[in-house]
C-alpha cells in the first residue's frame, strides 16, 4: 500500500522538545556524509561550538547538555579527549520538530449485494444472495510529528565541516516525556557511521 508524507508548518523549536527520537514507531533514518580528503586519524582532541545550535536564549539548554554528554562518550570511545582550550574538532548540534501528515491508500471492501445492484442485469439476484465484495482504495490521513537531529563535526583550524550526521524519526509522546535516552539513542545511531570506529571494534 503506497504511503507518503505531506509536510506541514514546522512546530516551534522549543529546546525542551527538540528531537526525542527514541521510542519511535520505527527505527530512525540515519544519513551521514564526510570530507573524503580529511584524515580522521589525525584528530585527537575535540570541543563544542559556543553557542550550540540547540542553545536557546543565551543559555545552554537541557537538550544541549544531553547531546554533549552522549557525544563526548562516543568520541572518547574512539580515542579522543575533550579539550576546552584549543580542540582540533568542534562539534555542533541542531534540531527541529515538524508536524506532518501520512497519507495511506487502504483497500476497502465495497458492498456488492443483490440489493445494491438495482434493477439492471443483476436484478434477478435481489433478495436471494450476495456476490463477493469488490475492493476500492480509501485514503487515510494520519498526523504525526517528525524530529530531525543534525550533528556537525568541524575542523577548527580550517573552519571546515568534515563530518555530518542526520537522524530523522517519528517522535512519540513517550519519547518527549523522557528526552535523555531518546537523544542518546540518536547520537549513538549517528556515530555508528563515523569514519573512526570505537577502540576494540572490528
Amino acid at each position: 500500500m503506497p504511503c507518503r508524507a505531506i509536510p506541514t508548518r514546522p512546530a516551534p523549536a522549543a529546546a525542551a522538545l527538540l528531537l526525542a527520537l527514541a521510542g519511535c514507531a520505527s527505527a530512525p533514518d540515519v544519513h551521514t556524509d564526510f570530507d573524503r580528503t580529511a584524515d580522521f586519524a589525525q584528530y585527537k582532541t575535540f570541543g563544542f561550538a559556543n553557542p550550540l545550535g540547540t542553545d536557546r536564549g543565551g543559555y545552554q539548554s537541557i537538550v544541549s547538555q544531553h547531546l554533549k554528554t552522549a557525544t563526548q562518550r562516543e568520541l572518547e570511545a574512539r580515542g579522543m579527549r575533550l579539550d576546552l582550550n584549543a580542540p582540533q574538532l568542534l562539534v555542533n548540534f541542531n534540531g527541529q520538530l515538524n508536524e506532518k501528515m501520512r497519507v495511506d491508500s487502504v483497500p476497502t471492501p465495497v458492498m456488492t449485494t443483490g440489493y445494491g445492484m438495482g434493477r439492471g442485469y443483476y436484478g434477478y439476484r435481489t433478495g436471494m444472495y450476495s456476490a463477493w465484495p469488490l475492493y476500492a482504495d480509501r485514503t487515510v490521513v494520519t498526523p504525526y510529528t517528525e524530529g530531525t537531529l543534525n550533528i556537525d563535526v568541524v575542523d577548527a583550524a580550517r573552519k571546515q565541516l568534515v563530518w555530518e550526521g542526520v537522524v530523522t524519526g517519528t517522535v512519540t509522546q513517550k519519547s518527549l516525556d523522557n528526552v535523555q535516552p531518546a537523544l542518546e539513542a540518536a547520537v549513538i545511531a549517528a556515530f555508528a557511521r563515523y569514519p573512526v570506529k570505537p577502540s576494540g571494534a572490528k
